[in-house]
């Protein structure tokens, strides 16, 4: 079974030192065959650390594109990926979605619920991020973003109901180790390994899934509602 971080468990936070970046960066188009594109970096201002966007408000801080037209930036060659973190070691490390993979964004209490119950059931499982902004990343076959609202309306669940979306075509995500602002970091939860170089198709999670994220949503209603 691969490693998996669970729900109590307090991972070390890894500094965004530019070699361990560029190494990532490296690793993730040589091994994984992924497209990778350098984003914002943070930089230190009046003590505190902000994004190199400048804006004040910046949503997420050292971990979104710089361009507009970022998707033309994205290489897969270990070669061009050692330059562009040569010249800039601290940008944060960009994968586009809707290529080699889409990543099905849930609550990281559903993902980790989730998760467990897939890992009980020996379902195939990708690898899976977890941002500090409490979101869950599961790596699946291109293409997710079309299934999955049809999917979950024949579950019985209503997509606006339930906070399960799909990053595909013209999206990214930002991989680990890159840290948003004060946040923290980019997680595996579960680590791209050898094993788990063969994705899984959204059907063979969705199920699991979308039961996770709906007893979520019912239990924040009834929060609300106490």
């Amino acid at each position: 079974m691969e490693e998996t971080i669970g729900v109590t468990e307090t991972a070390p936070i890894p500094k965004q030192r530019g070699e361990q970046l560029l190494d990532h960066a490296v690793r993730y188009a040589e091994e994984r065959h992924w497209d990778v594109f350098a984003g914002t970096w943070l930089e230190s201002a009046d003590g505190r650390e902000v994004c190199s966007c400048g804006a004040q408000d910046c949503p997420a801080p050292g971990a979104h594109p710089t361009v507009k037209d970022w998707a033309a930036l994205a290489t897969g060659s270990a070669v061009q990926v050692r330059r562009i973190w040569a010249k800039r070691p601290e940008a944060s490390i960009l994968l586009p979605t809707g290529r080699t993979f889409d990543a099905l964004d849930v609550p990281d209490s559903a993902g980790f619920l989730a998760l467990a119950r897939l890992e009980r059931m020996e379902r195939t499982l990708g690898p899976v991020a977890l941002t500090p902004d409490h979101r869950m990343l599961f790596f699946v076959l291109p293409g997710a973003g079309a299934k999955v609202p049809d999917l979950v309306r024949k579950l019985g669940w209503s997509p606006a109901s339930i906070d399960l979306t799909a990053r595909g075509e013209g999206e990214y995500v930002a991989a680990p180790p890159t840290r948003f602002g004060g946040r923290g970091a980019v997680q595996w939860a579960r680590r791209p390994t050898p094993a788990n170089r063969w994705l899984p198709d959204t059907e063979e999670l969705i199920a699991a899934l979308a039961y996770a994220c709906g007893r979520e949503a019912a239990a924040d209603r009834d929060r609300r509602g106490a």
